[in-house]
């Protein structure tokens, strides 16, 4: 095995351990044993286990948020919701594991790399529709911080709940979701359904 992929190896075994157990209960020891080295090589290749958190992490942070910023196509604003639900959830479905990295707590000291820093990225890229949004409605657009906040925490802790349950169907919950956002609830649909279909 080369380097490269000594490297690539471990990088998949850590992110398997801290999803199942967490950095604080995963062991450099319990890494080198998976991938049948001895501890050496782990600490050659990422310093500790910390090293090996920080690059799993980073993987993650950034595999989701390419997907949320490359599902934001479309123009109108209840369809850019459904778009930006819908890839939270497929990240969820398809990548479980790295996003049970990502809910985990960090360490402390860590500013960046937790859940909580993706989702102000995503909030901050929400803001700035919304804003726009505002504007052209009359609303006050210094307001839209508070609602991209509301609305990114809401979908991510349901993608959370939804992480474990799996029920209903992914397009259902995001169906919900958007329901919610969308129309509030005063004024709640019976049977909220998504406008936009995707080609997958």
């Amino acid at each position: 095995m080369s380097s490269a992929q000594r490297r690539e190896q471990l990088i998949s075994i850590g992110r398997q351990l801290f999803a199942e157990k967490g950095l604080d209960a995963t062991s450099v020891e319990e890494v080198a044993a998976r991938a049948k080295v001895s501890k050496p090589v782990v600490y050659e290749h990422f310093g500790g286990k910390e090293g090996l958190y920080a690059v799993v992490v980073d993987r993650e942070v950034r595999s989701l948020l390419d997907r949320i910023t490359a599902a934001l196509t479309a123009g109108h604003p209840r369809e850019l919701l459904e778009q930006a639900a819908l890839a939270l959830l497929d990240y969820i479905e398809e990548e479980a594991n790295g996003f049970r990295v990502l809910v985990r707590e960090s360490p402390v000291g860590s500013s960046s790399g937790n859940f909580v820093s993706v989702l102000n990225d995503v909030a901050h890229q929400v803001e700035h529709i919304l804003g726009s949004e505002f504007k052209s409605r009359g609303y006050d657009p210094k307001l839209a911080e508070l609602y991209s906040q509301a609305l990114v925490g809401m979908v991510a802790l349901t993608g959370r709940w939804w992480l474990e349950a799996r029920k209903p169907r992914k397009e259902t919950v995001a169906a919900h979701l958007v329901n919610l956002a969308w129309n509030g609830l005063s004024h709640l649909e019976a049977k909220p359904a998504l406008i936009t279909t995707r080609t997958r």
